[in-house]
């Protein structure tokens, strides 16, 4: 974790049609409302959830967490919005986690989006915005992704993205009932420079 050089504040991340934030611990019920909607449609790629998880207490506590994360140099987790309502409904979640300071400068991406609004491109448009963020204010040079194989939707949005393929890991996570293989993919920035522990002064 690197010393902060100055207070934080959540961000507010703009792309052409979406805003990317960290609700407030008060917006619960629509976190929750978003990832029971969506319980069908994102099972064959999630981890199992136990039934708290789409509780709102459950989710008070955790987005009140998340924001500590954030300050803490941890992760920074968000879920989009339509710029034209930003208070809601929320279309999809986007996440960079697993900070690792020094000279990796590295995190995870993890992402997904409504079944309604699959299809418009908003989960490539959120995530180069993220990765843009991650890039341009985070200090980070590298964001790795990592897919199952039949997810051929998810393969073609990182490769939208310029994530590139790193490897292949066999009975990586365990997802809808088995251990699954994973594809690893990454993006670097594209204009590196020394993490800043290597820079001079």
């Amino acid at each position: 974790m690197r010393e902060p050089t100055e207070p934080r504040i959540s961000p507010r991340i703009q792309t052409e049609r979406l805003l990317l934030r960290q609700p407030e611990p008060e917006e619960a019920p629509s976190v929750v409302a978003f990832y029971e909607a969506n319980r069908e449609h994102h099972g064959p790629w999630d981890p199992p959830r136990p039934p708290p998880f789409y509780r709102g207490d459950h989710w008070k506590a955790r987005l009140g967490h998340n924001r500590r994360e954030f300050f803490e140099d941890r992760s920074l987790r968000t879920f989009l919005f339509e710029r034209e309502a930003p208070l809601g409904p929320i279309l999809g979640a986007v996440n960079l986690s697993s900070f690792v300071r020094g000279p990796f400068q590295s995190c995870c991406l993890g992402y997904s989006l409504d079944a309604s609004v699959v299809g418009r491109g908003y989960m490539s448009e959120a995530i180069q915005g993220l990765t843009a963020f991650a890039f341009e204010s985070l200090d980070l040079h590298r964001v790795e992704a990592n897919y199952v194989p039949t997810n051929v939707r998810s393969g073609a949005t990182l490769r939208r993205c310029g994530f590139q393929v790193q490897g292949y890991a066999r009975d990586y996570l365990y997802i809808d009932g088995a251990w699954r293989d994973h594809v690893l993919t990454a993006l670097t920035n594209p204009d590196p420079s020394p993490p800043p522990s290597a820079r001079p002064g």
